[in-house]
């Protein structure tokens, strides 16, 4: 049976919200393009001010002692490296020695640059290749973040190259940090040279009008504009991770178009059933409207936890998200109003599909969505086995993160040719114990020479130490290096880390190093993540019940949503940690992932599916609301939204994938996994387990006790654009079906978000 549209009303008097946003819709516009056009001011630039860091947290005892022993030992922290290569001659050949040392004498003449020391001036073991033929010039550059990325960048080209008989590399932190960054940039910039003209043609595909696909692109690009000027006012209060950007143009591009195919379709769906464009636009906004504004709540609250973490990494993650995922909320639901009550009919105009239509009729309106109601009749016929089947394909699918390694960011983040990462590279396979990637130990107090020889005589015999070189004293304070046996972060390491704090000593000590931070910000991440996770839960619990009315939907959108991520995380440790694909996508695995991208993808790709489960679920209600048929309803909303959330996956999967070509691999890792989750999140679990699911559960899926019932009549929300009687007796608040409503059981009107006939493989996705 066909649908029965309810008629659009004409008389209906738009809602003080929908009179606001239209009322003067040209005036609207033109004070968005000028609020653009200053963000776009107000954000240049913005990439030079953020930090390429942020693992570590303030708070831990390692940072205070990175900072005590920046301020009163500089030469115990060198983050600037210079590897001289003899060229098969030695290091201690008096040619090479004197041009070393003129190089390091060069070096502490630099203005900025303190705490130079060189194996030609200690002849440590530490210093030199095991071969004999490279050694290293070891300083540190004063300054925050942006003055020591300055002056590396100042000083850098003259040390860089040939210099008598010896080739010097440059490296250590600092210039890991400035080859991140730069990279970063540049493959921003490429992804979006991908991600736009691909996104455009997949809109035209879906819309088939040229005006109504432009439509969602200007949508996304405010909101990226507008998230870059939020990003440089907050640099004038706290530090922002560059890594930000990325999260910053996928989320823009995705969720703008995400927000704006939902209130497009809906409008054109209007204007189909003969309303007038300000009729349309009317009701877009009371359903669609509504939708979006649950949808950004839900995304945004994902994104607001990482605020309970101390790593700025993190938080800068959720400033932006939050500000690009509010940005675009607005913009669809202020913008793109105004633009579709200019429009009109005209949003339908330049139909492109028509070039690959020739000789072919179109479509028409009942054999749309017709693949997604057969769809959703055969999982709900096979119910058990498709929740069954969906459920154990998704946890065999997550098994590897159960092998999870966990890490620090380093130089094998950038690619193997990066000159930063070759030098540490020289050191980890050439030098013994792995300069550089030690413990710092950090003494307070007072103490003698015996007291000091008696501690490191105990941290020497302890299993794993490979050698304690120290102390150094300077009044006070006194500092240790301990180096470990094999990696500066393995497992054998991050004991010694406690086992070397857990020493007794006649003086307050503070460890730092590689896995005193990774220890320490384990730790952080450990005891704030269940607060994270109640957040999130407790929230969406709440937003989900607001639109729904029911006590089991939101709970089963929450487990869903968690099993939906599974892939993703399964996929991360098997291909990034274990390595496997390396060569074809062109990363070097660490072995490890680092601490808090898997905080970030779930943050983020939680907050996706939710999007789409919004989209679903608000399709479902208004449709049961309707017409009191659980069934019918599960099998409509699919019908109706199963084209549209399929192909906002596959264009947000786009922009992700082209975040994905990053040379970084914490952002390759993040691209491609949140891509992963989005496509496993709409092709498998919308379509398939939350139906069956549902079909399972029958109309107990919309129980909820009195107390609550009553409250969501009062305070709920819906897509539907107004809420039937509430039944005291039954399971469910549902009324009896309107008279003359019909169940759903044959293919819906045309919704007009199908994809072209000629559109190929995506033409599945209707």
């Amino acid at each position: 049976m066909t649908e029965v549209n309810s008629p659009p009303s004409s008389t209906a008097r738009p809602g003080g919200w929908t009179r606001f946003v239209t009322a003067r819709p040209r005036l609207s516009l033109l004070v968005a393009l000028v609020i653009t056009a200053l963000a776009v001011l107000a954000g240049s630039g913005v990439a030079d001010r953020l930090g390429s860091g942020g693992w570590e947290d303030p708070a831990a005892q390692s940072t205070y002692a990175t900072k005590a022993l920046e301020r009163e030992f500089p030469d115990s922290q060198p983050n600037l490296l210079l590897l001289v290569d003899s060229g098969g001659a030695s290091v201690d050949a008096p040619a090479v020695a004197a041009e070393a040392q003129r190089l390091a004498t060069r070096l502490a003449a630099e203005k900025g640059v303190i705490g130079v020391g060189s194996y030609w001036q200690t002849k440590s073991p530490a210093l030199r290749a095991e071969d004999g033929h490279e050694a290293l010039i070891a300083a540190h550059i004063s300054g925050d973040e942006k003055t020591a990325s300055d002056t590396l960048d100042r000083i850098a080209p003259h040390y860089r190259g040939t210099h008598g008989p010896v080739q010097v590399k440059v490296g250590g932190m600092v210039a890991v940090r400035g080859e991140m960054q730069t990279i970063i940039k540049e493959d921003l910039a490429r992804a979006e040279m991908i991600a736009l003209p691909v996104t455009l043609l997949l809109l035209v595909m879906v819309f088939g009008s040229a005006i109504a696909a432009l439509l969602p692109l200007g949508i996304g690009i405010v909101a990226i504009l507008g998230t870059n000027a939020v990003l440089r006012g907050l640099t004038e209060f706290t530090d922002v991770s560059v890594f930000a950007l990325n999260l910053t143009t996928a989320l823009g591009l995705g969720l703008a178009i995400d927000y704006a195919l939902f209130i497009v379709r809906r409008f054109r769906e209007e204007l189909s059933a003969g309303a007038e464009p300000p009729t349309a636009v009317a009701t877009t906004l009371r359903t669609a409207g509504r939708t979006v504004l649950f949808s950004a709540l839900t995304v945004a609250v994902s994104l607001a936890a990482m605020l309970v973490f101390p790593q700025y990494f993190l938080r800068s993650f959720a400033y932006a998200g939050m500000a690009v995922v509010l940005l675009a909320a607005a913009a669809a639901l202020i913008l793109l109003p105004a633009a579709l009550l200019l429009l009109g009919h005209r949003v339908n105009s330049l139909d492109l599909r028509k070039v690959f239509r020739r000789g072919r009729p179109a479509r028409t309106s009942g054999e749309e969505g017709t693949a997604w109601a057969r769809t959703a009749a055969l999982v709900m016929r096979r119910a058990p086995f498709f929740a069954l089947a969906t459920t154990a394909v998704l946890v065999l699918l997550g098994l590897p993160f159960l092998g999870v390694k966990f890490g620090t960011a380093d130089d094998r983040q950038l690619p193997s040719t990066a000159e930063s990462h070759v030098v540490q590279q020289h050191i980890r396979d050439g030098f013994p114990g792995n300069p550089g990637g030690g413990l710092e130990v950090l003494a307070e107090g007072r103490a003698t020479k015996a007291q000091y020889a008696a501690y490191k005589d105990r941290i020497a015999g302890l299993p794993g130490v490979l050698r304690v070189d120290g102390p150094l004293v300077r009044g006070d304070s006194a500092y240790f290096t301990v180096l470990p046996k094999g990696e500066a972060v393995d497992d054998t390491a991050q004991r010694l880390v406690g086992e070397v704090r857990a020493e007794d000593a006649p003086f307050a000590t503070k460890v730092t190093g590689t896995a005193a931070v990774l220890v320490d910000s384990k730790h952080a991440i450990a005891e704030r993540l269940p607060w994270a996770a109640a957040v999130i839960a407790v929230v969406t619990l709440l937003l989900v019940f607001l639109l729904t009315g029911s006590v089991l939907i939101p709970v089963q959108a929450v487990l869903l949503n968690a099993l939906s991520l599974t892939a993703m995380f399964g996929a991360v440790v098997w291909v990034f940690q274990d390595g496997h694909l390396s060569g074809l996508l062109g990363f070097t695995s660490p072995g490890s992932i680092e601490t808090t991208l898997p905080v970030l993808m779930f943050c983020v790709a939680f907050g996706l599916s939710m999007d789409y489960g919004v989209f679903l679920l608000s399709r479902i209600k208004e449709e049961y609301d309707r017409t009191g048929d659980h069934n019918a309803a599960v099998r409509h909303g699919l019908q109706r939204t199963g084209g549209l959330i399929t192909a906002a996956a596959v264009i947000l999967a786009v922009v992700m994938v082209a975040i994905g070509t990053s040379r970084v691999t914490n952002t390759k890792m993040l691209g491609l996994g949140i891509a992963l989750a989005v496509l496993m999140d709409a092709m498998i679990v919308r379509s398939l387990l939350v139906p069956a699911v549902m079909r399972l559960t029958g109309t107990a899926t919309w129980w909820a006790p009195a107390p609550l019932r009553r409250f969501h009549t009062r305070f709920g929300l819906s897509e539907g654009d107004a809420k039937r009687p509430v039944r005291d007796a039954g399971l469910c608040p549902c009324a009896a079906p309107p008279r003359g409503a019909t169940s759903h059981d044959g293919p819906a009107e045309n919704d007009g978000e199908g994809m072209a006939d000629a559109s190929g493989g995506l033409r599945a996705i209707r």
